[in-house]
Formats: C-alpha cells, structure tokens, sequence
C-alpha cells in the first residue's frame, strides 16, 4: 500500500483536556489532512498534573475515569495540544513501540525531539527540523464551510441593513481584563458606529464574557438593528464570519482573529487591559502584515489575502507523514 493510501486509513486520536481553543486547533488539522479521528477528552489527576512530563509515572493509568481513557489499541496518529496531553503522548509513542505518529500544537514544555512534528505559532521562539511555524493559530475554518454556512443563515440575517458588522467578543483570560467599564466601552463604540454609518451588527459571545458582560452588550444594542448570540440555539459562528462585510474582534485571542482574517475582509481588533509579549507580538505582526487595525471606533476598508493558515500547514505535515508511513 502507498503512503497516501496508508494515511489515508490511518487512524487518529486527538487528545486534549477539553478546552475550547486547544480542542479546536487539533480537530481543524485532523479535518485538513481528512484523517478519521477520534476526540478524547482527558482529565489528569494530583499531583502529576502540576509535575513536568519527565516526572510523571505511568501517565497512562494517572487519568481521570471522569474523562477519557487511553487504552490500546494505539492509534497511527496523535495530535495533541496542551501541556496535561503531554506525558500521554510521550508515553503511547513508548506503548506503540514508536509506530504512532505523535503531533504537538504549541510550544511543548520538553524536548520537542520527543514528538515526530511540533506545530508553533509564529509568535513562539521554538525553532528546529521537527517544527512548523504558522501565523497565528490552526482552525476548522475552510473556504467551502464558510460558503456553506453563508448560504445558511443568509435569510435570518436578511432584514439587517448594510454593512454588516460582525463582532466577536471574548472576555478575561490570564493576560486580559474585560470588566465591565471595558465591556461599556466597547458597546457605546458600537452604539454609535450605527449612528454614523446606519450599519448592522452580527454579535457573538464567548463562555469567557460573563453575564453581566452580555447585559451591558444587549442593553446598548437595544433599538440597533442586530443579532446576538450567546450560546442559545444553533451556533451561527461561521454564518456571521462568511455574511460579514467587517468584523471587529477582541484582541484577548488569538484563535478569534485568526478566523475573523480567514475572509480576507476588514478586521478591527478592540484592545483589552492587560497583554503579554507573546500577544504583543502576535498583534504586532497581525497588524505590520496587513490583515488587521485597531478599532477606534470607526470602519476601515483595506483587502488582504484571507488567511488559511491550517492548509498550508497541512499539506506540510503530510510531508513528514509520507515519509514515515513510507518507511514502515
């Protein structure tokens, strides 16, 4: 059998702790490389979750029975994302007898030498022969599921007048702060881009905003023509990227930007308090490459080429993966 052919019925495990962002990036790859995976969900227990993989004993029976559990037989290719799935990744590459295809996303806290393939985000200083690096962050976004979704939900967004804004808000993490004197901001900004522009807004939430962060957001967008999402229903995400003309984003992740970019149209990034220089960085090179502004309360208009970063990276890991089924 070919190495395409053995790819192509490979088997594939993602593993993450189940966070949103990690969870996404790995399912996104899988889905460009048209692997069939399946998702685990891991949860680690004390005291190993706090130690660095080396010291973990036995990672594979330190799980959680309240999460997934990792058991033979091994799968071909493992994408992992996240330091809890580490140690489990180290520890099937060793129970597989080195026959599984281990893939990291992001920056590991080990030798990178211990996977097949690292996958790091530009703003990440790791460097090697096993390591790609991309723009941002890896998503499920494609071209054919934003027309698709276009299509979609064009008739429930057909009643809001042009242009249609969509706007992303996320909320605190470890580096940023969305009070709610931010939150006010940000919604008295929107109130009055309507009245300057007549514009229409495509609003979406994160389990991050909080609710009284998406009281504050309703109450000013009382008597503006819009939509806004948080959580109920059917999710309309990639309806709203694909009907969008600009978005306006949250710059507290990276994941968010990098989706809203995957348009090619106009994204005005809201700075929140707080940062890091990994984030500075990231917004730093988003901007000086041309897919983003800052939003100071007004719409710009500029082209770029639409980011689809995951791919590009894609048709790069399938390289190495050529190469190893080659072999075998």
């Amino acid at each position: 059998m070919s190495a395409d052919n053995k790819i192509r019925h490979a088997s594939c495990w993602v593993v993450t702790d189940g966070s949103a962002g990690m969870e996404i990036q790995c399912i996104g790859l899988a889905e460009a490389l048209g692997l069939d995976f399946k998702v685990k969900r891991i949860k680690t227990t004390k005291p190993w979750r706090w130690l660095p993989p080396y010291l973990w004993i036995n990672p594979l029976k330190t799980l959680d029975k309240g999460g997934d559990l990792l058991t033979p037989p091994w799968p071909d290719i493992l994408i992992t994302c996240g330091r809890q799935s580490i140690p489990l990744s180290l520890a099937i590459k060793k129970a597989s007898g080195d026959k599984t295809f281990t893939i990291h996303i992001q920056t590991p806290n080990c030798d990178a030498g211990n996977f097949d393939l690292v996958i790091v985000p530009e703003h990440d200083k790791l460097r090697g022969e096993n390591v790609l690096v991309c723009l941002g962050a890896l998503g499920r976004i494609t071209r054919e599921k934003l027309h698709e979704a276009g299509e979609k939900f064009e008739d429930q967004v057909a009643h809001l007048a042009k242009p249609r804004v969509t706007v992303l808000v996320g909320g605190s993490n470890r580096c940023y702060d969305m009070t709610e004197d931010v939150m006010r901001d940000l919604a008295n900004k929107l109130a009055a881009l309507h009245r300057d522009t007549g514009c229409s807004f495509l609003v979406t939430t994160s389990r991050r905003t909080g609710t009284d962060n998406e009281a504050i957001l309703k109450s000013a967008l009382e008597g503006v023509p819009h939509q806004l999402w948080t959580g109920e229903g059917e999710n309309p995400y990639f309806g709203y990227l694909a009907l969008a003309d600009a978005l306006i984003v949250t710059g507290d992740s990276v994941n968010m930007v990098c989706e809203a970019c995957s348009m090619g149209k106009p994204v005005h990034i809201f700075d929140l308090p707080g940062g890091n220089s990994k984030f500075n960085h990231f917004h730093q090179s988003m901007r000086e490459k041309g897919y983003t502004r800052p939003f100071t309360g007004k719409l710009e208009q500029w082209n770029y080429p639409p980011l689809l970063e995951t791919q590009k990276i894609a048709r790069n890991v399938e390289k190495f993966l050529k190469l190893h089924f080659s072999q075998r």
